[in-house]
């Protein structure tokens, strides 16, 4: 049983490629099998200058995100007490970029 909890597990993703024809309209197909193994029916769409990059994203970014920062906030107090320190961290940022600027 140690030997199984030592085993490192390695999952290699074959890459693959397909070469698709854009339309006069602009459009694109997404491979039936791309498609259902993202679950996605939308995508955002990433010029990075080279090349473009699809990365699938939920139809409901809300309802996506519900949860995601649960237990990870301050408990210890409230929200406005939470506003309150960031605003005075905010100013005292503010005030030394300000000195220093005068100093130069």
């Amino acid at each position: 049983m140690d030997t199984l909890r030592n085993f490192a597990h390695t999952v290699i993703m074959i890459r693959k490629v397909w070469r698709h024809r854009i339309t006069d309209a602009g459009q694109v197909s997404i491979p039936a099998e791309v498609r259902d193994r993202w679950g996605a029916r939308a995508v955002l769409i990433e010029d990075e200058g080279e090349q473009i990059v699809l990365r699938p994203v939920s139809e409901n970014p809300i309802e996506a995100i519900r949860g995601l920062l649960k237990g990870k906030g301050r408990s210890d107090i409230s929200a406005a007490e939470a506003v309150r320190q960031a605003r005075i961290e905010d100013n005292a940022a503010s005030d030394r970029k300000w000195r220093e600027h005068q100093s130069d």
